[in-house]
């Protein structure tokens, strides 16, 4: 990942509603959220949601696929995964194995 991806998934992610949609979504795991559920979940009217969705999906954080006539949204753990190695790559002196995530999915 270079720094101009990082920052932009960084900047998604530094809005108090995108953070809760983008952890939403991260505890639902890969089979993810209908749209009308997240807002429903975190009190976010429909307009503003889409705005916070298409911001995380431009960064790279989220994915949405269609199921009928509804739109999942999902945390894009590959893209989630590398921000967090990016941000990660030389701790603790090289030593990895002290900086490993305690959970991993």
């Amino acid at each position: 990942m270079d720094i101009e991806v990082a920052v932009g998934a960084l900047a998604a992610l530094a809005q108090e509603s995108r953070l809760s949609i983008f952890r939403l979504l991260v505890q639902a795991g890969k089979q993810g959220v209908a749209a009308g559920a997240v807002g429903e979940e975190l009190g976010i009217p429909p307009a503003t949601l889409s705005f916070h969705l298409k911001t995380l999906a431009h960064a790279g954080l989220i994915k949405a696929r269609t199921e009928g006539r509804f739109v999942i949204y999902s945390a894009n753990f590959t893209e989630m995964d590398k921000l967090i190695a990016y941000l990660t790559e030389h701790c603790c002196a090289g030593d990895a194995a002290q900086c490993a995530p305690i959970n991993k999915c």
